[in-house]
């Protein structure tokens, strides 16, 4: 019987195909390798024999307007053991724990494991993080006995005038597990890493987050210590500078502590773009209590907080303050005659029930006289003349029950009040609910800031502006990453004249009346004042205005609010005039 060869052609063929493709396939990842991925395999490499031990890097400023540190860093540090190739006698761990533990005020055992264990793996281990300069000082001095000490300095967030702008600039915290599944990967985030928590720090996370370095560590196949390779420094995130007068928000402030109660928000604005000048809440509280040393920890602190922003959040009856919408519908309208009399006796009856006025202001009561006054009894006739729909109307002109838009979580849109609205829930309007309405009380609820906003726009006649608070962001390069624009929202047309008669009306309040106490030498400001009623305790105080230098346009807006400080006139209209008074300097030298 005759045998077929083993090596014939055809299967000689295929063996040469099969070693074809054994080659092209080797080549191909030999190409990948030496050229396509050759950076990769050197990173994964070079991680293989280096350990890092990471260092947070100085997150980026948080400025006023004029330059001043609202939010900055601190130097912090890192206590690490490096242990020696060749493993430490006992006594010398037993001596180093010794000392560490005095310094820290730990438990010695507790050390002398953790060091025994890194001597052991040959791996280099924490023994503290985030310590103060002034303990670190005395670890610095260890180093030169314990060659196996390692300080990293680090970067902790300080805001150095404490309190100040709190709810504006928010506060930091530890990252949780949310933001860590939503995080940006490109900003080096780890499981421990500080993030804003509200304010800015939260709204300007991803640009204040700066690039962490750290110390580079050459490392054995087991991951065991062998020498320092080098400091790889971080890079500084980027700078907020924002549109806070420091000046101004520091008289605001100081107003407020000052104020009856110490409870209230102020909320000022530039009339011509929107931009926030000032901004207060209290009860305030100091983000530094976020952020302490290890060595300073101060829990207690953190649990009674006060994170209710008040001048966004807080909703409250506008009270007399309310007067000019009500006029303005009168004057809109055509039933508003601005020398047209009433007599006040002190109150009025509508359906058998009485509505008082605060005071008797007696007969030959007109429109200026009223307003400057403050009289109930003239609003309320002419809110029954001009009619509840029409003031209702220019309380919608004015946007009020719609958020400002503010660049902040949590901003209310308060409460519009009017015969629609009650039509839509299905219930009466009575005649009683007019004359509330026509003294902005009722079911009529503001803002602190709606109501600043208010002020802006009698102030530049008719330009509703979104509020905002931040003008640049700049990297540490000096690069401009963003520049804000003024958003104009709307705009309040009305009849030629109405934006005058209210300003005038206004001013007389200021220099005659019941605003006198924010009356300025040589400053134009026009505010009113108001009470609104609190069947909770004591009433609150109003009082809103704008200003300016003679023979120039306002620059200038301001609401002031006082938690239970019983009225605009004595607890808010003060505060007002020190904030105006700083704002264009009056009684110092250097003048804006």
């Amino acid at each position: 019987m005759k045998t077929k060869p083993f090596f014939n052609l055809s299967r000689l063929k295929h063996l040469l195909i099969l070693a074809y493709l054994a080659a092209a396939v080797i080549a191909i990842r030999l190409i990948d390798i030496q050229f396509i991925s050759h950076s990769r395999y050197t990173q994964a490499a070079e991680q293989n024999r280096t350990q890092i031990l990471y260092q947070t890097a100085p997150r980026g400023r948080i400025l006023a307007a004029g330059g001043e540190v609202l939010a900055g860093s601190q130097p912090a540090f890192s206590l690490y053991y490096l242990p020696a190739f060749e493993q430490n006698s006992q006594d010398y761990l037993e001596s180093l724990s010794s000392d560490i533990a005095n310094y820290l005020g730990e438990d010695k055992e507790k050390l002398l494991r953790l060091l025994k264990k890194a001597d052991k793996s040959g791996k280099a281990i924490a023994l503290a993080q985030n310590i103060s300069p002034k303990t670190a000082f005395s670890f610095a001095e260890l180093q030169s006995y314990y060659s196996g000490l390692y300080l990293l300095e680090e970067s902790k967030r300080y805001y150095p005038s404490g309190a100040f702008l709190a709810h504006l600039l928010g506060y930091m915290g530890t990252m949780d597990n949310k933001f860590w599944s939503l995080r940006d990967d490109s900003l080096d985030y780890r499981l421990n890493s500080k993030i804003g928590k509200s304010g800015i720090e939260k709204r300007y996370e991803s640009e204040l987050k700066g690039r962490d370095g750290g110390l580079l560590l050459e490392v054995d196949y087991m991951g065991r210590v062998k020498k320092k390779i080098k400091d790889n420094y971080g890079r500084a995130g980027a700078d907020v500078y924002t549109t806070i007068n420091y000046d101004v928000q520091k008289a605001a402030e100081e107003g407020i502590k000052n104020s009856i109660t110490g409870r209230g928000a102020v909320v000022a604005l530039d009339p011509r773009s929107g931009a926030v000048l000032a901004m207060v809440s209290a009860p305030d509280f100091d983000p530094n209590i976020f952020v302490p040393f290890s060595d300073e920890e101060r829990t207690v602190l953190k649990r009674s907080i006060p994170e209710y922003n008040l001048a966004i959040q807080g909703l409250y009856p506008p009270a007399s303050t309310f007067k000019s919408i009500t006029a303005i519908a009168g004057l809109e309208t055509g039933r508003l005659k601005v020398e047209e009399e009433t007599t006040c006796d002190g109150k009025v009856y509508m359906n058998g029930r009485e509505f008082k006025c605060w005071k008797k202001h007696g007969p030959h009561i007109d429109f200026w006289e009223g307003m400057a006054q403050s009289c109930d009894v003239y609003f309320y006739e002419l809110g029954s003349k001009v009619g509840a729909s029409h003031i209702e109307r220019i309380q919608r002109l004015f946007r009020f029950g719609r958020q400002t838009g503010i660049d902040l979580p949590g901003e209310k849109s308060g409460n519009i009040y009017g015969p629609s609205k009650r039509a839509r829930n299905k219930t009466y309007w009575f005649g009683g609910d007019t004359l509330n309405l026509s003294i902005g009380q009722g079911e009529l609820l503001l803002t602190p800031i709606q109501m600043a906003v208010f002020a802006s726009t009698l102030a530049n006649k008719g330009n509703i502006w979104r509020p905002y608070y931040v003008d640049k962001v700049v990297s540490a390069e000096g690069e401009t990453l963003f520049k804000a624009e003024p958003d104009l929202l709307s705009r309040v047309e009305l009849k030629p004249g109405v934006f005058d008669i209210i300003s005038k009306a206004l001013k007389g309040v200021v220099d005659n009346a019941t605003g006198r106490a924010a009356k300025v030498e040589g400053i134009e400001v026009h505010g009113k004042t108001g009470t609104a009623q609190n069947p909770h305790g004591d009433d609150h105080g109003w009082f809103m205005a704008f200003a300016n230098r003679p023979g120039e346009e306002p620059d200038l807006a301001v609401a002031v609010f006082v938690e239970f400080g019983k009225g605009g006139a004595g607890a808010a209209a003060p505060i007002a005039r020190e904030i105006i008074k700083t704002y264009y300097g009056v009684g110092r030298e250097n003048v804006k």
